[in-house]
């Protein structure tokens, strides 16, 4: 057996000089220079060399007797992972202490029952009562059963382990230092996982404590791992315990707050809480240890390895660079965190919806007057982005075009915050509806802000004082991330619109996300972030709305478009709305993907003109499973009709009948935007009832589905969602509503069977009501 096992190491040999070999051919990362901690968390995807220490509360069960085996076995898939990626990984566990005891009670349980069965009888055995087990005897008992269970999850996959027992002696000799470094340089060579813990059969028992029974020190564990990581040069010490990492002041608190990131001169802005339910060590033991891994050049994250939803990926988050636990840093940014800035925005954002309108409508129009103003600064940023953008070769034609900005649409953005300037007077504190209730009982409901909204683009910096206008009409906190592509336009372009919100004291409610901070950490801010807005790629909508597990997404995820051309359609009515859907902008989400052609016009001078017309604009045909079969030589038939191209490129597909094209956009469209072209006036009725799409045309292009054609001023997005706002979404949907109830001491029981009143329910006509204001009828 021991044979076997030995012989089981040896293909994992091998795998260091697969790892050398792709990391020479740029697929993994080299070793890096040891000496300076990771600056950034996304810079943890680099960590070669990583430990991982396990504390007590991680691998011991609530009761303290026995392991956790279902969080033993998400952390050992996770490592052993990670150790196949080509990464040198090593373990400092607990554990063995637990073990033991678990199995001397046993064994002291088996053996008290067969003596009291055997003398006193069955009736005493409920008397039974077992002695306080020794720290160090439940040390010596447990740990070859915790190595045993280490080797055998291990080798589930294909992965081998070795067992090194240290106690603090053991670095004070400078010759045990030395053996102790080269055993574990040559285990790590050999693609071996190290799993070192404290020899505590033979240390010196705890400190007395009566909550801990014994149970192992954290706090040695704790300074033993960063020792190891230190001495081993390791890039990275993940320390899994029992909360989620550290905290402004005690866990549990009212004001508690959890730290992202903590700065060595943070220390004396902590309040530390009690410790741990085992172990002697607290939170302060690991933030000391950690800062002296820190100063030896060693990343340090402490993250929680008991939550049953994050204990199979913690591991694997943190190494890819996620926001999970506290991430000990040396580089201090010079500007707030993103945290900071939420609180920042959602702070200015209530001073903002609480202005008067026309203050609103100042601020926009003091935007619109700084774009034309400051368009060569921001033709300048633009012009940078630009080049960068090409000579890296990183986007696409249609990504460029987006990109590019003109005193044109310059001057076309400055128009559009104009409207949303005027539409701003109507929008924070409109009344919707009014009831008396009761006597002297009225209920309005107002429109209000949402909140704090983050809008995530891509590409287009324009979107930046767009969503920014629409933001300051509506009242709201804004947090934005955008491209980097764009970094230098959407830098000046945010200068522009603090300088305009400075007017009136609410610099702060937009904030620019310039950190560099991941898309999927800025969905887990959900109780700060009220709505998130996505403008971008059908790819980076997805990605947020699968991230965005407790914030609304407001947006869509495909921009499928269709275009039927019915069988009583204008020859020239169809050939122009078809070009402009197609052609005009391609990349844009309202552009015609599928093409439905009424089988009537098959072989018909219409249908020959638009194949010409498609041809001539370059446009690439696909043909759906019904055209590709009326036709004896035909394009590439289509792989999907479900398909969003963004490009010159479109599917064609033939229907029988107008019911049949509804049908067929109920099947493979997105909801978007779907345009029938027919003389038949019933039948385009018929079309723009029964379809169930935000947008729905009759002989107009797919193109006017934005929020500037439809006189919103501009659009935060295009919905295609069920409740809220759908469509282009401008002001309007960018607020929600309250319920104002204004009585004088009428309470429920009043109106119940034994009270003196009764409701009226009695509709009073709308007036206007502004913050701070009251109008009556």
């Amino acid at each position: 057996m021991y044979l076997q096992k030995m012989l089981s190491c040896y293909p994992r040999l091998n795998a260091l000089q697969t790892f050398k070999r792709a990391a020479s051919q740029g697929k993994m990362p080299l070793a890096r220079a040891h000496g300076k901690s990771f600056a950034h968390r996304s810079d943890l995807r680099q960590a070669k060399r990583i430990l991982v220490k396990l504390g007590s509360a991680v691998v011991t069960r609530g009761d303290e007797c026995g392991l956790a085996l279902g969080r033993l076995a998400s952390i050992v898939e996770q490592v052993a992972m990670l150790q196949n990626q080509g990464r040198e990984m090593m373990i400092v566990t607990s554990g063995a202490v637990a073990f033991g005891k678990q199995r001397l009670r046993h064994e002291i349980l088996l053996s008290q029952s067969v003596r009291q069965a055997l003398h006193s009888g069955q009736n005493q055995l409920k008397d039974m009562s077992l002695p306080v087990l020794e720290a160090r005897a439940c040390a010596a008992a447990g740990q070859s059963g915790l190595m045993a269970l280490y080797e055998a999850m291990f080798t589930q996959y294909s992965t081998c382990t070795a067992q090194i027992l240290v106690t603090n002696l053991d670095f004070h000799d400078d010759q045990k230092r030395r053996n102790l470094n080269s055993t574990l340089h040559e285990l790590l060579r050999m693609n071996i996982v190290p799993i070192i813990n404290t020899n505590d059969a033979v240390v010196p028992p705890p400190e007395p404590n009566s909550d801990l029974q014994g149970v192992i020190s954290i706090k040695d564990n704790d300074s033993l791992a960063a020792r190891l990581a230190v001495e081993m040069r390791a890039d990275l010490l993940i320390a899994l315990s029992d909360v989620e990492g550290l905290y402004d002041s005690p866990p549990g608190s009212d004001d508690a707050k959890l730290l992202d990131t903590f700065y060595p001169g943070d220390q004396h802005s902590i309040t530390y809480g009690t410790k741990s339910r085992v172990g002697i060590g607290g939170m302060e033991a690991k933030v000391k240890a950690a800062l002296w891994a820190l100063q030896g050049g060693t990343s340090v994250v402490i993250a929680n390895g008991t939550h049953p939803k994050v204990t199979g990926h913690v591991i694997t988050d943190i190494v890819e660079g996620k926001k999970v636990g506290t991430f000990f840093s040396e580089v201090k940014p010079a500007g707030p965190t993103v945290e900071q800035q939420t609180e920042m925005a959602r702070s200015a954002g209530r001073t903002l919806a609480s202005l008067e309108p026309e203050q609103r409508s100042d601020i926009i129009c003091a935007l619109a007057d700084l774009l034309t103003e400051r368009k060569d600064e921001i033709l300048s940023a633009n012009k940078k982005d630009m080049e960068h953008a090409v000579s890296t070769g990183r986007l696409s034609p249609a990504m460029l075009k987006r990109l590019s900005l003109s005193s044109s649409k310059l001057n076309s953005l400055s128009i559009g915050l104009r409207q949303i300037a005027v539409s701003s007077h109507d929008s924070v504190g409109r009344v919707l509806r009014r009831t008396r209730v009761a006597n002297n009982l009225e209920l309005e409901q107002i429109t209000v802000p949402i909140g704090v909204l983050l809008v995530i683009f891509e590409s287009r910096p324009d979107c930046l004082p767009q969503v920014s206008a629409l933001s300051i009409a509506s009242g709201n906190a804004l947090l934005l991330k955008g491209g980097k592509e764009a970094a230098n336009t959407n830098r000046i372009l945010h200068e522009l619109s603090q300088e305009a919100l400075s007017i009136h004291g609410v610099k702060d409610a937009i904030q620019l996300v310039s950190t560099r901070e991941e898309v999927e950490d800025l969905c887990r801010l959900e109780k700060m972030i009220d709505l998130i807005i996505p403008r971008g790629s059908s790819q980076l909508v997805r990605d947020i709305q699968r991230a965005a597990k407790g914030i609304p997404v407001l947006g869509h995820s495909e921009g499928i478009c269709h275009v039927y051309v019915d069988h009583e359609a204008s020859v020239d009515k169809a050939i122009k709305i078809i070009r402009d859907s197609k052609c005009d902008y391609p990349a844009a989400c309202n552009a015609m993907e599928t093409l439905l052609v009424h089988r009537e016009l098959l072989r018909t001078p219409l249908f020959d003109q638009i194949i010409d017309m498609l041809r001539t604009e370059h446009v690439k045909i696909h043909a759906g499973p019904k055209f590709a079969s009326y036709l004896t030589f035909s394009p590439s038939e289509v792989k999907s009709l479900r398909t969003e191209y963004g490009d010159l490129e479109c599917s064609i597909e033939v229907v029988d009948s107008m019911q049949e094209a509804v049908d067929h956009i109920h099947k493979y469209g997105s909801s978007h935007t779907d345009v029938i072209v027919t003389e038949n006036e019933d039948t385009a009725e018929q079309f723009l009832q029964q379809l169930d799409s935000a947008c729905v045309f009759w002989n107009a292009s797919s193109r006017f589905a934005d929020g500037y054609r439809f006189g919103l001023g501009a659009e935060v997005g295009i919905s295609t969602a069920r409740i809220h706002a759908r469509g282009p979404v401008g002001l309007e949907g960018l607020l929600t509503t309250k319920w104002v109830l204004r009585g004088e001491g009428h309470t429920a029981a009043d109106f119940s069977e034994q009270g003196s009143m009764t409701y009226l329910h009695e509709n009073l006509p709308v007036a206007q009501v502004l913050p701070g204001r009251r109008t009556t009828s």
